[in-house]
């Protein structure tokens, strides 16, 4: 069985289509989702999806897009957290490709979320784009090793994917990694250690081939998971249990449900 570790079912393409969703992740052999957050004022969305299925879990955080949105405490983030269902701290991190000028919030709230994590003890969902150097920079400053995590979509370097592997952090592919111009993420697929690899959607977006252009759900990320083991020369089976197991030895607070 497959994981889906990123998606956001709460978005208005999927919350509507939870059944046929759920139906689909079962014909693809996907026994769990992770639903994650992008703001507050949408949290209890994602909280009431996970909430409502035994394999479905949560995540609270605000996404590095986010410019507007009010000013964000360790307390509020860490009493969001405290629920079973809520088993990591975001999606945070850091975005310099939507974003320009003067980014120090988008790296104080980055911060907000490492401490958050760190005295929750769940770890963390990162997105980085075209700020990997800044962003392994506020890992390292924040010591977000003593927590772990994610670096969800990834898309840059083997470099910056061992420099994040050695602070004890997961990488994490989508659907992007099936895409034929794709090819140095593909090789971080095949060079990086199978035990620090996870397979997500971020559906609704990213569908992966041969779904390219569609919305993308959950059971797409079959399509992942084979395309790497395509590129590793080993079985789906094989890519499909290690991953998973990847996936319950980060997010402890999951439990392996059907």
């Amino acid at each position: 069985m497959l994981v889906d570790s990123h998606c956001h079912l709460n978005f208005p393409e999927l919350a509507q289509n939870i059944d046929e969703i759920r139906s689909a992740m079962a014909s693809h052999q996907v026994s769990h989702a992770l639903c994650i957050s992008v703001n507050l004022r949408e949290f209890p969305q994602v909280l009431a999806v996970a909430e409502a299925y035994d394999n479905f879990y949560a995540t609270v955080g605000v996404h590095p897009d986010y410019e507007n949105e009010p000013p964000l405490s360790v307390e509020q983030l860490t009493a969001l957290a405290d629920n079973p269902k809520v088993i990591g701290i975001g999606e945070t991190g850091l975005d310099y490709f939507r974003l320009s000028g003067d980014l120090e919030w988008q790296r104080e709230r980055f911060r907000t979320h490492i401490r958050a994590a760190i005295e929750i003890d769940k770890p963390l969902i990162i997105h980085t784009r075209a700020a990997a150097k800044d962003t392994l920079r506020v890992m390292r400053e924040e010591r977000a090793e003593n927590v772990g995590g994610v670096m969800h979509c990834f898309t840059e370097s083997l470099e910056v994917a061992h420099n994040a592997i050695d602070m004890g952090f997961y990488i994490s592919f989508s659907g992007i990694v099936t895409f034929k111009n794709a090819a140095a993420l593909k090789e971080v697929a095949q060079q990086i250690p199978i035990d620090r690899i996870l397979v997500e959607t971020d559906s609704p977006y990213l569908a992966p081939v041969p779904y390219r252009g569609k919305t993308n759900q959950p059971a797409y990320v079959r399509y992942v998971a084979e395309e790497i083991a395509r590129l590793r020369g080993i079985s789906v089976e094989s890519l499909a249990e290690a991953t998973t197991d990847n996936f319950f030895r980060l997010f402890r607070h999951a439990q392996r449900c059907s």
